[in-house]
């Protein structure tokens, strides 16, 4: 199990990811993503799921037509950790 990061490794990894923010009161990150159409939502979300597998790491998330609400977080090691940073930035670049 990867070790949570500190605050100050948080603090420069989401200079790198400026669209997603902290979640008030639990150690995680969050983001909607938008897009033209319900299929292009799920597509991202089909994608995504194959790189989680890979990482064995799974974001929380909910759809709705075409949005996709994400949030990240490492429960067994009570924080975020560099998983949800390779997650994040991979969601990134699969959003274009």
């Amino acid at each position: 199990m990867p070790d949570a990061l500190t605050q100050a490794e948080l603090n420069e990894a989401l200079a790198g990811l400026s669209s997603w923010t902290r979640v008030p009161g639990r150690p995680a990150i969050a983001r909607t993503f938008t897009f033209q159409n319900f299929n292009q939502a799920f597509g991202f979300m089909t994608r995504v799921a194959l790189v989680a597998e890979k990482l064995d790491h799974h974001p929380e998330w909910s759809n709705v037509y075409n949005k996709v609400e994400v949030v990240l977080t490492t429960h067994d090691a009570g924080g975020l950790t560099e998983l949800d940073l390779r997650l994040a930035r991979a969601m990134e670049k699969i959003a274009g």
